[in-house]
């Protein structure tokens, strides 16, 4: 096969990432030495919902899983905005590393306290790639504007637009921009002229724009994209499932040498 690009995508998912996340690097990393190729590593960090990034920890002794997260300098931040625009609050860092030592070994803490961010979707990539995980990888950001203009026109997608001071991820729908509120509740802002370097892709529109701009022959297909990704939609990639591994959700906390 000539020239193959072998891609996964993950929003920032954990300072650590996931073991979920360590799979699918590793299904590629193995399919790579097998056809050859590039891998591409499409990092959502347009994505706003902060519960992608809990990370969840055992403690060494006990064995206690504890649920870490970062925490957004306000309530806007924390809801809307976008986690590449997510700005960390000044002493979140300081105060999770003199609790980590419990968690992970001294390089493992120590990398987590040396790295410096202050955007949840740059904390956790600077991480990942301090902890040797993505070499040989190339790393595609979903909010760079260079990609978004690249990628094709959507129905379906968000916009991010200036809100209280802040930049927020609002929803297009119809000739509105809608924030979700909770339940069935939404605020609903003014319309705004839309560039392309404005928008990003929705759950079921990622797909086609991603591919769009990146050009994949193989996708790495986690578990829980399996069951909503429209693979007819991107008749052009052949979709490989990711390794199995026990404990998808917990972190993946080991450095790579």
């Amino acid at each position: 096969m000539n020239n193959p690009v072998i891609c996964f995508g993950q929003q920032p998912c954990g300072f650590f990432p996931k073991n979920f996340l360590y799979a699918k690097i590793k299904t590629a990393l193995r399919l790579q030495s097998d056809i050859g190729g590039k891998i591409v590593f499409f990092f959502h960090d347009s994505d706003h919902d902060l519960r992608e990034t809990q990370t969840l920890l055992k403690n060494k002794v006990t064995l206690a899983p504890t649920t870490f997260n970062f925490t957004a300098v306000n309530k806007i931040q924390k809801k809307w905005s976008p986690l590449y625009l997510k700005r960390i609050e000044s002493d979140w860092i300081s105060n999770t590393a003199r609790q980590l030592p419990a968690y992970v070994d001294k390089q493992a803490a120590s990398l987590f306290k040396s790295c410096t961010a202050s955007d949840v979707a740059t904390f956790c990539l600077k991480l990942y790639e301090t902890m040797g995980i993505l070499k040989g990888i190339t790393v595609v950001r979903s909010s760079d504007p260079e990609l978004r203009n690249k990628a094709c026109d959507i129905d379906d997608y968000f916009v991010d637009i200036p809100y209280k001071g802040e930049i927020v991820r609002a929803r297009k729908s119809g000739d509105k921009l809608l924030l979700h509120e909770g339940g069935t509740s939404y605020i609903s802002l003014d319309p705004v002229i839309e560039t392309k370097a404005m928008i990003s892709p929705t759950r079921d529109s990622r797909l086609v724009w991603m591919q769009s701009a990146l050009h994949c022959t193989h996708y790495i297909a986690g578990l829980g994209e399996r069951a909503y990704l429209s693979t007819s939609q991107a008749p052009d990639i052949t979709f490989v499932d990711r390794d199995l591994i026990e404990n998808p959700n917990e972190a993946y906390p080991f450095i790579s040498h």
